[in-house]
Formats: C-alpha cells, sequence, structure tokens
C-alpha cells in the first residue's frame, strides 16, 4: 500500500504529513500506516523517518473541514521510538505550525494573497487556531515562502514567520483552564515528599514545579537532565498524583500531563523553565507549554485592566538588542505588544525601567528603545493614545496621593510613563521619531 506524505517541519518538531483523503478509514489500519512511516517500533527508527526522539516522531493528517466556520481540520499523532502505541489525545503546536504550508503544498488550500491565513481545528482537542503564512506571487503562481530572517531557540539558521493565534486554548483536554480549581496545590508524593504546583491546561494539560523543590537549578543542560534517573522517577510520580488530581484518570500510558520546572532565569527574561514530554527533556519549549498570551488578552477583555506594553528588552528571547544602531530591536516582542494596542488602544500604557536596574546581559541604548515605540503603536491614533490620553485619563482618575510617586524610580513596578519624556522631547513627523535632549 502506497500512501503520499509531505515531509515537514513545524517548530522544534518534524515529523511526516499525509492528506486525509489518502489515509485508510480504519484506525488499525491508518496506525499501521504511521507506524511503517516512522520506523516504530525501534529505538533508532533506522526503517522510517523517526529521529529516534519524541520530538522527532511525530506525524500529522490534515483535510478539509466540513465547518462552515472552518477551513482545515487536523489530527496529531504521537508516536514512540520503542513502541507501537499510536496516541492522538494531545495536541502539538509546534506541527500545527505546518499544517498551513502543508495544505498548500498539497493542494488543500489555494493561496489567493501575499498572506494566507486560514483557521485550523485540531480534531484532538477541539482547538481552533487561526494561521498565516507569506504566500507571495511567483513565475508559476503562489507560493509558500520559507525564507525569512525569523529565528527561535532549538533550531538552527532563520525562516519565514508562522502566526498563530489560538482561538480558545483553555481547557484543552481537563475541565477548565485550572482543573483543580486553584492556581496552586499542595500534592504528596511518595519518596519527595509535599511539593506545591501548579496544575494548568491552557492548550495542553500541564504541571508546573519549581526546580528547587526538585533539589534541582533548573539550569542544567538537556543530556544532564535526561540521563538524571531520581529526577525522572519523581517527576513521573508526581505527574501519576497530578494526572488523577486533574481529572484525568491514570496517565500512566498517556502523553500528557506534560511536566515543566521553573526557576529564576540566568541570562535576562523573567523565568527559566524546563519542559518534559512528558518523561524526555524538550530542547527548547513546546508552542502549546506557553499560549498564555491568548489567555491573557481574553483575560484583559473581561476585566477592563490597564496593560503596559513596556520593557521589550527584558522579554525578548531573539532580539535583537537595541545596540549599535539596530532599527528593528526585540522585533520577537513586537507582535505580542503590537496586537494588545490593537485590542486595547483605550487600556494600553507605555513605561520604562529606566536605568534598567539588575539587567545583566546588556545595557540597552534608551534612543532605540524610543523609537520601538512606533513599531508597536503604528498610527498616530495609537501613539497618542499609548503616549498622551490614556496616561491623563488613569492618573487623573488615580490622585497623586493614591499614587505619589508614579514616574520615579524609587517606585519599583510603578508606571514610568514620565521617565522617557523627561530624558527627550518626542515629537512625530511622517511617523518618523526624533529625539532632542532637554537637558539632564
Amino acid at each position: 500500500m502506497a500512501v503520499p506524505c509531505w515531509f515537514m517541519r513545524g517548530g522544534t518538531s518534524r515529523g511526516p504529513f499525509f492528506r486525509a483523503g489518502d489515509m485508510p478509514s480504519d484506525r488499525t489500519a491508518r496506525d499501521a500506516v504511521l507506524l511503517a512511516a516512522m520506523g516504530s517500533p525501534d529505538p533508532r527508527q533506522l526503517d522510517g523517518l523517526g529521529g529516534a526522539t519524541p520530538l522527532t516522531s511525530k506525524a500529522g493528517i490534515v483535510g478539509p473541514s466540513s465547518r462552515a466556520d472552518t477551513d482545515l481540520e487536523f489530527e496529531f499523532a504521537q508516536l514512540q521510538p520503542d513502541s507501537d502505541i499510536v496516541d492522538t489525545t494531545p495536541n502539538c503546536g509546534n506541527m500545527l505550525a505546518a499544517v498551513v504550508p502543508f495544505a498548500i503544498e498539497s493542494g488543500l488550500l489555494v493561496p489567493e494573497s501575499d498572506t494566507t491565513t486560514a483557521r485550523v481545528l485540531t480534531l484532538n482537542t477541539g482547538l481552533a487556531a487561526e494561521i498565516t503564512v507569506r504566500t507571495p506571487e511567483g513565475e508559476s503562481g503562489r507560493y509558500v515562502d520559507y525564507a525569512g530572517d525569523t529565528r527561535i531557540d532549538g533550531v538552527r539558521g532563520t525562516a519565514a514567520p508562522i502566526t498563530i493565534n489560538f482561538l480558545d486554548t483553555a481547557g484543552s483536554v481537563c475541565s477548565a483552564l485550572l482543573p483543580t480549581g486553584h492556581t496552586r496545590d499542595r500534592v504528596e508524593v511518595e519518596g519527595v515528599g509535599p511539593i506545591e504546583v501548579t496544575c494548568i491546561d491552557n492548550g495542553q494539560p500541564l504541571v508546573i514545579v519549581d526546580a528547587s523543590d526538585l533539589n534541582r537549578t533548573g539550569h542544567e543542560s538537556v543530556a544532564a537532565l535526561n540521563v538524571d534517573k531520581e529526577l525522572r522517577d519523581h517527576m513521573e510520580a508526581l505527574r501519576l498524583t497530578c494526572g488523577e488530581l486533574m481529572g484525568l484518570g491514570d496517565v500512566t500510558a498517556k502523553n500528557y500531563p506534560k511536566m515543566t520546572l521553573a526557576s529564576p532565569p540566568a541570562r535576562g527574561g523573567t523565568i527559566n523553565t524546563r519542559s518534559f514530554i512528558p518523561h524526555v527533556c524538550h530542547e527548547s519549549i513546546g508552542v502549546l507549554a506557553g499560549p498564555q498570551f491568548a489567555h491573557f488578552l481574553r483575560f484583559v477583555e473581561r476585566n477592563n485592566v490597564w496593560v503596559k506594553v513596556t520593557c521589550p528588552e527584558r522579554l525578548s528571547v531573539t532580539g535583537p538588542a537595541a545596540l549599535d544602531g539596530q532599527q528593528h530591536a526585540y522585533a520577537d516582542v513586537v507582535p505580542f505588544a503590537r496586537r494588545a494596542i490593537e485590542e486595547f488602544p483605550d487600556l494600553v500604557l507605555w513605561g520604562t525601567d529606566w536605568p534598567h536596574p539588575n539587567l545583566t546581559d546588556h545595557m540597552p541604548d534608551d534612543g532605540l528603545l524610543v523609537d520601538y515605540v512606533p513599531q508597536v503603536a503604528v498610527t498616530t491614533e495609537q501613539q497618542h493614545k499609548l503616549l498622551v490620553a490614556n496616561p491623563m485619563r488613569l492618573f487623573r482618575h488615580h490622585r497623586p496621593q493614591a499614587h505619589p510617586r508614579v514616574g520615579s524610580h524609587d517606585r519599583p513596578g510603578g508606571l514610568c510613563h514620565l521617565a522617557v519624556v523627561r530624558r527627550h522631547v518626542l515629537r512625530i513627523r511622517d511617523r518618523q521619531w526624533h529625539r532632542r535632549p532637554v537637558g539632564p
């Protein structure tokens, strides 16, 4: 039996993709095709496309959707090098990134403009997402543009960006975002003792634990963590306990919940994580271990809170840093800030943490940080609201008595909108920002 497939990379994973119409309708026969394609069960997967790790033992099945609000349906299959089990219960955000390119390459989707956006339903859990890829016009028609300067940790080189807008991730497998009803639970694990964990399902059931509670720093190498039998035994015991707590039953044979060690950052950022899927340490991070931004947007929408679009130098993972005249500093943070400004133009503020205390990896050029503003607030109206109208509304509502030191760096975490303006007079001319020093 011959079945056509396309070998695609999605994020930090890769694997064969199949059109649903080419696959056997019988599940047992379908699983046999996937196992043969991957070369499982065989720890080295010599007779297949698998890469001898769970990260490279994945497959996707894609077909057109019969639903009016959905373009494509995607079924993710997780295989293992040394097992004949095909698990289609979890999600995979990395493989999801390859769905639209595959659909175009295989003829399931026809691009009609310079970018193509499709709504994809993941059949495994009902997760919906809008995915956008570049599809410029070429000599033979429109095509998927794979070349670009976007970089992600865990993958060498650069490529074109693929944007995924997760539409509803809370409670993808469990009953709710917080399946236990608590942000933090204290669980008793034999051989480990009582441990505090966070059990969450925001696109993927996940258990988050402080690395220090397991006597680890969280900064050990992937190789060291993978051979740490004591840690793996303790984490598996914790996973089994939390699986019951999250309403997932016996998860011994399941690929979820995933496990995440959290620890303080060592090279900038806010937090350091090590993700396990679930028994092998991820080389970088699973996409669905971090789609909290979508949930954050819904939180703002429901609670009418203010959002400070600031400090890209602390949030950026891939940079580039605001140094040496860089005109597109912290490009990886721009889409998030821009999205917040677009969705909540009347609830966003600009701020600064100048003189950047405790920032150890680099010291940004503050002028270039100011130039970052029009990258995220792209219209004159957005810039006026961000820098003028919104702060005036907020501070008029909260009198100086309530916030006596706003704008002062003696108040850590305060809204420091005034600190940038104190150092520079800003004016907008033809959407270009110019700086004129006004004294110390």
